[in-house]
């Protein structure tokens, strides 16, 4: 007798092969048959859908969010059914009494995590790597796999030095030891970061920047001693490689003898040159028996601002002390004509890139709360203040001082052509590039790029066609999934892991967007439900029925060694 049988779709098995009409049989949260099935507890009918994996997104910061969200949401809900955690060297294990608060602060800030709900919804209660995998095995909608974090290790063995200069032999040899243990306890591999937006609370440099290359060489060459570990490392420029720069990561990924990925790349029509340049990195790479594989978000920007929070905003001239005021008083000083007069005159003095983001008049009114703003979502701000014979600036902020400092505002921001999915279909065939770095779990009312999977069938596959179902499937499962040498996972196939999609091809897609307040503290977030993502099972278990989420936990830690293999650098 079956667990579960999937009736009546046509099988997409990740390989890239023809789709197929089969049933779909799972026992023991394994497939064990594809075609006919026999005889079933539990019968999820699939007619006219398709039936894949499960996705694999390979970049996310659900560090914190296990605590209060098992369901890993809404990943999980736009099929998502394993992710990989603890990137850019952002964890929250090892742990200190003492590093505690700052590595709080420092996720706060770099990862764009409302404090309010770190405090409230993460509970500090464990110390090492192991203690951290141990206390959320059992409570997870779907697979997950943890990094062991560069800043946290330097923060916990050097204290605040550790954004102040390189390490000693002797705290060097402490990081090591915390990373064997790491890996030794599952961790999935070392993950850092050399990026220069990365600050932490205090806005210091986060302590992984302090680090010189031979600490970074170190540590990689830990991951050598446990079979299945990765690397991945967010270098300090990510739009072009120099000859250092792509020395570096090749060195790094042989001295670990495994794989290194890097986020984020971006593929245009217009970035082909760039985009040369990023994978000669990883031709050379291979070149000189190593692996250096780049993250691309297929997904435009999706930035949506917010007085409430002043993420980014606060990098204007003159505008940090303010977006730094408790809520309370940052409203009441968003309403004084003084406190305008100098954010205005702040804004107006940034320089280059940054005046962008003080474009006021360009930004199109996203969301509002209060019933009575509801006529201003979806319009240009620019409209609203010729229609009130106001200046941009003061007209946004009557509507969001009105509204609380709740509303959201985003920039104007046209769709991929057609050429643009073209250069990015071409991208990701290159053996050094796979679809991720989603950053789900992180920048939670700044940014949402969690249903790039749905988004990439939507547009490469539906409306323009450069992409067929089949590989677009493989991309988004197998490929991703072999970067990290997870087993059985990522295809269809008798005896692997029954992590599985069904999906109506002729609906997928993104759904709207919108801030929810359902975060601990009531802290609020981007949020999105699918359109035509019908079932979603993770090792056997349906954890989505019918668009809806069931409340199953069947997700595994996974844990190197023994859910990965050691990723092939070829």
């Amino acid at each position: 007798m079956l667990d579960l049988a999937i009736r009546g779709a046509e099988v997409v098995d990740g390989t890239g092969g023809p789709r197929r009409r089969a049933d779909v049989g799972v026992r023991d949260g394994r497939i064990v048959s594809v075609g006919e099935v026999g005889e079933s507890r539990r019968t999820v009918e699939a007619d006219g859908c398709i039936v894949a994996p499960g996705f694999c997104d390979v970049h996310t910061h659900f560090d914190a969010q296990v605590f209060w969200d098992g369901a890993l949401t809404p990943s999980s809900q736009h099929g998502v059914t394993t992710v990989m955690a603890g990137n850019c060297g952002f964890t929250l294990a090892p742990m200190a009494p003492d590093a505690a608060d700052y590595l709080v602060r420092m996720l706060a800030v770099v990862e764009g995590m409302p404090l309010d709900a770190l405090r409230a919804g993460v509970p500090l209660d464990w110390a090492s790597t192991a203690d951290y995998l141990d206390r959320i095995e059992g409570t997870l909608a779907v697979n997950s796999g943890f990094m062991v974090g560069h800043s946290a290790m330097r923060r916990v063995v050097m204290g605040p030095a550790a954004t102040e200069r390189a390490a000693r032999p002797e705290e060097l040899d402490t990081m090591v030891r915390l990373l064997r243990d790491g890996l030794e306890a599952g961790g999935m591999g070392f993950s850092s970061s050399w990026g220069v937006a990365h600050r932490d609370g205090d806005g210091a440099p986060v302590p992984s920047r302090s680090a010189p290359v031979e600490e970074l060489l170190a540590l990689s060459a830990v991951c050598r001693e446990f079979a299945g570990t990765s690397l991945e490392f967010l270098p300090p420029r990510v739009d072009t490689f120099d000859e250092d720069l792509r020395d570096l990561v090749t060195a790094l990924s042989r001295a670990a003898g495994r794989p290194l990925n890097w986020n984020v790349m971006r593929a245009t029509s217009g970035s082909t040159a760039a985009s040369a340049n990023l994978l000669a990195a990883g031709q050379y790479a291979r070149d000189h028996e190593a692996a250096v594989v780049a993250l691309t978000m297929p997904i435009p920007s999706r930035a949506r601002f917010s007085f409430g929070t002043g993420f980014v905003l606060d990098i204007l001239p003159d505008w940090a002390p303010v977006m730094a005021l408790p809520p309370a008083e940052r409203l009441a000083a968003l309403g004084r004509p003084e406190v305008r007069r100098r954010l205005h005159d702040g804004a107006a003095s940034a320089p280059g890139p940054l005046g962008e983001i003080a474009q006021w008049g360009a930004r199109v009114i996203s969301q509002t709360f209060d019933p009575d703003l509801a006529g201003y979502q979806g319009r240009l701000v620019a409209d609203i203040a010729r229609e009130e014979g106001k200046d941009p600036l003061d007209a946004l902020l009557d509507i969001a001082c009105a509204d609380g400092l709740r509303t959201t505002f985003t920039r104007v921001q046209p769709e991929p052509t057609r050429e643009d999915w073209e250069a990015a279909v071409a991208v990701w065939r290159d053996p050094g590039a796979v679809i991720g770095a989603s950053d789900a779990g992180a920048h939670l009312d700044f940014t949402a790029y969690f249903d790039y999977p749905v988004y990439v069938l939507e547009h490469a596959v539906r409306q323009h066609g450069v992409l067929g179902l089949e590989e677009a499937v493989h991309l988004l499962t197998e490929v991703p999934a072999r970067l990290y040498g997870l087993v059985d996972r990522g295809r269809i196939v008798e005896g692997g892991w029954a992590d599985l999609v069904v999906f109506d091809e002729s609906t997928v897609g993104p759904g709207t967007l919108e801030t929810r307040f359902d975060l601990p503290a009531g802290a609020g977030r981007l949020y999105a439900e699918p359109e035509g993502v019908h079932h979603v099972v993770v090792n056997g278990e349906p954890i989505v029925l019918d668009g809806r989420l069931t409340g199953a936990r069947p997700g595994r830690v996974l844990r190197s060694g023994r859910d990965s293999r050691t990723p092939d650098l070829g």
